[in-house]
């Protein structure tokens, strides 16, 4: 994901939880189909949004120990941080307009 990041329990806090603007995480894993739909969805989110939000994917499969700290039990989870707190949590693949409307007010 170019215009994304990708983040792992190494750069989590830095760029998740000291962010100076609203982070979406995207859970995903290479192998979910609903995961592999929303993804260019995000993608074209993170270009419109560039500077006023970022967007950031987390696989699950290489950061396990993430996602479990996360209560990740299904995916795609998108979770919305600002302040370094969750402010939303959605579960299952959505519309570009309402991954938007997640974060929307925010920005």
């Amino acid at each position: 994901m170019s215009a994304g990041v990708t983040i792992t329990k190494t750069n989590f806090e830095e760029e998740v939880l000291q962010s100076s603007v609203p982070v979406l995480v995207d859970f995903w894993a290479e192998w979910c189909g609903p995961c592999r739909a929303v993804s260019p969805l995000l993608e074209q989110l993170a270009e419109e949004y560039r500077g006023k939000i970022k967007i950031g994917k987390v696989n699950v499969d290489e950061e396990s120990d993430l996602a479990g700290r996360h209560d990740i039990v299904s995916i795609p989870t998108m979770v919305l941080y600002q302040d370094g707190k969750i402010i939303r949590r959605q579960v299952g693949g959505l519309p570009k307009n309402d991954i938007e409307n997640m974060f929307r007010s925010l920005v």
